[in-house]
């Protein structure tokens, strides 16, 4: 073991210890929560490198949302329309390859109607619901053009508020049904400005806060994440960044006041998390693998999005890895590091090619980042950060050869699979 200078980590007083690396991962008794307060410990050296050492299977879901049609502000759709039923098909027939829950829209992919499709699904092949989506407010709808609940208009504000406490009850009863907790991913993507001169930017953040902490005391013990973007639809959005999505999850908690939700926190576990996704992430010109840490520092990265993005520029939500792949393995390693036990979320626009064909290369590019950590001996990256003046530029050398040892492609999607989804027919 190399040498470790230890130190004092002055002011820190986190409320439990290392008994909950125990119940990481874990359903939280009486709720809807998974365990995740683990990722905030400080753990030693020692410690660490065994985590990097442990094998790391990603389990992966996707959002039914990409499926089918899907058009923009340029173009109409390249691809039909695809009923939820043929969507869930596609989904049963890659748990094959890896697929362990698929995430929706409510109200536009799942709701009290559908619940039924969704639940066949998970008897045949296991696949479950890990996201609700859409908590807050509809984007696309007329009356949420100024806003959903951070509207300045009481009839618009009081209708979202509302329809949140359906979607948390939604979200909870899902939950209960598949014996294994969903999320309610909060993405507000019309909430926002246009102009910074003329904005009551306090108004603005208290109206969405305190309808978000009002609708989760309504329905306790049900997680809801924040997923922040920096622009589109809305001009700038409400909460442009990683360090806003925080600031935001802090202030929804203090406002809450149920007991149940009161003591959860007590305990340590957070009610606001974040699903960060690297495509906003890169948006906002911030870097992926210091993002995400920053999140798992306070033990709120509850669910991840991945997808791939140049630096700013128009969100694309392209494959994993097509750009900046080494931003995949950075985080990979993060993740491993700091014992993120969550699911990587699929969320892209594969509008020119088929959906299976657009997962698989997802899941093999994820698996090569993940091959890439493997071949890195976690003792000696640990030792080249912590003894920075014996091991200059060892870092780098550890990456280049690394990735050129190659990996078991026995772990990656066959290319006579993969050949076989990229030739299924795109009608149009």
């Amino acid at each position: 073991m190399f040498n470790y200078d230890k130190f004092k980590n002055y002011g820190l007083e986190l409320p439990f210890g290392e008994e909950v690396l125990e119940t990481a991962g874990q359903a939280v008794p009486g709720t809807t929560l998974i365990d995740i307060r683990a990722q905030a410990l400080r753990l030693s050296p020692e410690q660490r490198i065994q985590a990097l050492r442990k094998s790391w299977k990603p389990r992966y879901s996707a959002g039914i949302w990409f499926f089918g049609e899907f058009s923009s502000r340029f173009h109409g759709s390249y691809k039909d329309r695809m009923v939820l039923e043929k969507r869930l098909e596609i989904a049963a027939e890659l748990s094959r390859f890896g697929l362990k829950a698929v995430e929706a829209h409510e109200p536009w992919e799942i709701n009290e109607e559908n619940l039924s499709q969704f639940e066949k699904l998970h008897q045949q092949t296991g696949i479950i619901i890990s996201v609700v989506a859409g908590i807050g407010g509809d984007f696309r709808a007329v009356d949420a053009q100024f806003g959903t609940t951070s509207s300045p208009v009481k009839k618009v504000r009081d209708k979202y508020t509302a329809h949140t406490v359906e979607q948390l009850k939604l979200t909870k009863k899902i939950s209960e049904k598949q014996g294994y907790p969903a999320i309610g991913i909060c993405w507000p993507g019309i909430d926002g400005y246009t102009y910074s001169l003329g904005t009551d930017f306090f108004d603005m953040w208290d109206r969405f806060e305190a309808s978000l902490a009002e609708a989760m005391d309504e329905v306790p013990g049900v997680r809801v994440v924040i997923e922040p973007k920096p622009y589109e639809p809305a001009i700038n959005n409400i909460w442009r960044n990683t360090a806003d999505g925080m600031t935001m999850a802090r202030n929804v908690e203090a406002r809450l006041k149920n007991t149940q939700n009161r003591k959860l926190l007590e305990q340590g576990h957070c009610l606001v998390g974040l699903n960060p996704e690297i495509g906003h992430v890169r948006m906002g010109f911030e870097d992926v693998a210091f993002s995400y840490s920053a999140v798992m520092r306070e033990a709120r990265l509850a669910h991840t999005h991945w997808n791939a993005q140049p630096l700013g520029n128009f969100d694309q939500d392209l494959n994993p890895g097509v750009v900046a792949p080494e931003t995949l393995e950075a985080l990979v390693f993060v993740l491993r590091l700091y014992g993120y036990t969550g699911f990587i979320g699929i969320d892209i626009n594969p509008e020119k090619m088929p959906v299976e064909a657009a997962l698989a290369k997802s899941f093999n590019a994820i698996e090569l980042a993940a091959g890439v950590v493997d071949n890195i001996d976690p003792e000696e990256i640990l030792e080249a950060y912590h003894n920075p003046f014996a091991c200059r530029g060892k870092i780098e050398d550890l990456v280049t050869r690394a990735r050129a040892r190659g990996i078991d492609q026995s772990r990656l999607i066959g290319r006579e699979v993969v050949t076989g989804f990229e030739k299924r027919p795109m009608p149009l």
